[in-house]
């Protein structure tokens, strides 16, 4: 008789497991463990503040690719890694770093810096593989001020580990769906954002698809409360032309009841803030997940143990909701 009721319950888990929809698998994959896990170690002083260009940006970006390799996403193109090079002048002298070949020309006819960065990037081949969406974060940061007394690392928890950890969990999850998506999505980590959004603007500057890319989600600082007494608070800015993007979230919020009490800031052109002001520029339809600022802020204090788990976990399956309709929508 055990052996009978046993066999039976193990029937109804499958039957269970079975009749989850695609979307409920992709979901049931998001989790505090694996949030912690990539914020942690990617806010750990031995990455020394992950500074574009630095020993710890470049760990940073193998941690991120063999992520990908591990969860099974294929790298976009021959490598998961694509270098680009940024210059300015020398440091005396006022001035930016630089990308576009034009500009990197004329920098190198005088005394000039110049920065080896590579972007990390993924992607989950679509059934049309003329239309591609992109969701993406930043991983580098501030670095080491030797001169700071006590802290010197600029540890980055929230900016912008915390970003990183939502889109390989959100990788994951659309490979945890079983189901292969209509539109091609990549899964972008951009290096020297810090220094002037340098890696979105080279991808977008040199990928030679971005007229095909029907929309970027941006994760920047996404695991802080702005304001202790609502810890609930998430700023939700995006594309005014698109009111689909708000509607979804509302929805989904609704359905699955997350706990995030969204600001839904509706933009005509969103070209500041973040990576999304690269895509933005370009024409690309942009949503844009923000906790807003906080005193640790570009701060050496910016640590792990003050993330709001819950939130950082809500904020990821609540966005992995987007991409999926940004994924499969016919229309938005």
């Amino acid at each position: 008789m055990k052996k009978t009721v046993s066999a039976l319950l193990l029937s109804l888990s499958f039957i269970t497991t079975e009749a989850q929809s695609p979307t409920d698998k992709g979901l049931n994959s998001i989790n505090r463990a694996s949030a912690e896990a990539t914020v942690r170690f990617l806010a750990s002083d031995e990455l020394e503040g992950r500074e574009a260009g630095r020993h710890g940006s470049r760990i940073a970006a193998e941690y991120i690719a063999s992520q990908l390799a591990w969860i099974g996403i294929k790298p976009m193109g021959d490598s998961y890694m694509h270098p680009f090079e940024a210059y300015r002048k020398e440091r005396q002298q006022r001035g930016r770093f630089e990308i576009h070949p034009d500009s990197i020309a004329k920098l190198k006819e005088g005394v000039h810096r110049k920065l080896s960065l590579c972007n990390v990037l993924g992607m989950i081949p679509g059934r049309d593989s003329d239309e591609f969406v992109i969701v993406g974060a930043h991983f580098d940061h501030l670095g080491i001020d030797p001169a700071l007394e006590g802290d010197k690392i600029y540890n980055g928890a929230d900016d912008n580990a915390s970003g990183v950890s939502a889109v390989l969990q959100i990788a994951r999850a659309f490979v945890e769906s079983g189901a292969m998506p209509e539109r091609n999505v990549i899964f972008a980590f951009w290096d020297g954002e810090e220094i002037g959004l340098l890696g979105s603007r080279a991808f977008v500057q040199n990928c030679g698809i971005i007229t095909q890319v029907k929309g970027y989600l941006n994760f920047d600082m996404i695991g802080r409360n702005n304001m202790e007494d609502r810890p609930k608070h998430v700023a939700y800015l995006y594309t005014a032309s698109h009111p689909a993007f708000e509607k979804w979230l509302r929805d989904d919020i609704e359905r699955y009841g997350f706990g995030l009490e969204p600001h839904y800031n509706a933009w005509d052109n969103p070209t500041g803030g973040s990576d999304n002001a690269s895509f933005a520029a370009a024409g690309v339809p942009i949503i844009w997940y923000h906790t807003d600022g906080h005193p640790d802020f570009h701060q050496p204090s910016d640590h792990a143990d003050k993330i709001n788990w819950d939130k950082l976990v809500d904020i990821t399956k609540a966005s992995f909701l987007n991409m999926w309709n940004l994924a499969n929508e016919k229309e938005y």
